[in-house]
Parts: C-alpha cells; sequence; structure tokens
C-alpha cells in the first residue's frame, strides 16, 4: 500500500502513532525509546519508524508544521493504514501567568483561526476536543509520576508570526492556555474519521514574559513529555 506522501505497507504502522512536527525528532524518539526499529516512511524526508516499547508496538512519524500539513499525514495514516489513534508530541507557548516554561500542556480542546473544521462541519463553529480516553489516561499517567500537567484550552494558529499586537491578550483573557499550530487540525481529522487523537505540549516560551527554554532545556523537558505520552499509551486499559 501507498499513498501520495507514505510508502509505507499496509501492516508497517501500529495502531499508536505519535507526530512530533520535526521528523528528526520522530527519528530521535525512535532511536531512544523503540526496540526493533524499522524505518517504514522516507518520502520527502517525513521519517516514520515503527517498534515496541515496553512490549508494545508503536510507531513515531514526522507531521511538519501547521494544520495542512499534519491532517495530510494523519488522514492517510487513519484511512489507509488502520492506525487508531495519534498523539501529538510537540512545543507550544505559554499565554497564563500560570504556565511556566518547561511545564507541560494537554489539550483538552483546541480552538483555531484555521478554517478547515468549518469546511468539515458545513461551515458551523466545531468543538475540536481530545479524545476523552486517552486524554484521562494521560492525566492519570501524569498523577501517579507526580508529574505535573496542565489540561485544557490550547489554540492552533494559523500563523507563526501573527500580525495583530491584541492577539494574545484575547487569548489570555479568554483563559486558552498555550498557543500552538496542529492540534485543531488533528482533532478534526479524527472527529471526521472515527478515531482518537490527543496533543501533549512542552511549553518552549512564555508569550507574555518573553521567557524562552535554552536548547537543553528543550531537549530535556521534551524527554518529559515523550516519556509520559508512551507510558500512558502503554498502560492498560
Amino acid at each position: 500500500m501507498a499513498t501520495p506522501h507514505i510508502t509505507a505497507l499496509a501492516d508497517d504502522f501500529a495502531e499508536t502513532v505519535l507526530m512530533p512536527g520535526d521528523p528528526l525528532r520522530a527519528k530521535m524518539i525512535a532511536d531512544t525509546y523503540l526496540t526493533d526499529v524499522r524505518q517504514v516512511n522516507a518520502v520527502r524526508n517525513m521519517l516514520g519508524f515503527t517498534g515496541f516499547y515496553q512490549g508494545r508496538r508503536i510507531s513515531v512519524m514526522g507531521s511538519g508544521m501547521g494544520i495542512p500539513s499534519l491532517s495530510i499525514y494523519a488522514h492517510e495514516l487513519f484511512s489507509q493504514y488502520g492506525v487508531q489513534r495519534i498523539v501529538r508530541v510537540g512545543s507550544c507557548g505559554s499565554l497564563q501567568d500560570g504556565v511556566k516554561v518547561g511545564d507541560l500542556v494537554i489539550a483538552q480542546g483546541a480552538s483555531t483561526d484555521s478554517v478547515v473544521n468549518r469546511k468539515r462541519f458545513g461551515g458551523f463553529d466545531f468543538a475540536a476536543l481530545a479524545d476523552y480516553r486517552l486524554l484521562e489516561r494521560t492525566v492519570r499517567r501524569a498523577d501517579e509520576s507526580g508529574q505535573p500537567v496542565h489540561v485544557g484550552n490550547v489554540f492552533s494558529a494559523d500563523l507563526f508570526y501573527e500580525p495583530d499586537p491584541a492577539w494574545a491578550q484575547r487569548m489570555t483573557r479568554m483563559g486558552v492556555l498555550a498557543v500552538e499550530m496542529e492540534a485543531a487540525g488533528l482533532y478534526g481529522v479524527a472527529a471526521e474519521l472515527g478515531r482518537q487523537a490527543l496533543a501533549v505540549l512542552t511549553v518552549s516560551d512564555h508569550l507574555i514574559s518573553g521567557e524562552k527554554l535554552t536548547a537543553e532545556q528543550r531537549q530535556d523537558d521534551f524527554h518529559d513529555m515523550v516519556r509520559l505520552t508512551l507510558d500512558a499509551m502503554t498502560l492498560d486499559h
């Protein structure tokens, strides 16, 4: 089986796929955490791998940046490769004083300025929500391990360089925890195709205070996020 963007065989992907934006981070996750790893995709250098974590078959693949790129890969994985759940693991920018750099954010819902979900939903507003079971398992695992997390609404932006100077203040006032660029698209694709989706994010910078993680801190905190996600996905129900 092959799609325009994935050359893997029909059974090359596990039912659970972790999706960082950067394909080199997908390789790092596979090399660091999975055993018996095989590379299953390299089209356009969007690397994908399948292996085992604590005896459970897991895949990891890059998504690229933004809702359009992620939506292509998520749609093909769900519709053509039998993938049942995708968890985005990436970075975000905090919009709240209490959400510090290095913290983890789990996106219960994702607002957006993209029109993709309105197109799916006949022009109406669609509440882009995480799958509750994935959300509950991940929060439960965080609680069991003593890993503090923030759970709530994020904003999936179409633009990285936002021209409206009042944008961040509106988001903060409405209680949005952080901004990123993919979760609302992932949640919409999953809803359309009857699959499960979740986004687990590391706060890499603070859009109010201007604070940012160093390169070394980004690596350490990224590993905290990946370990939490992998442990949650391999919990017994």
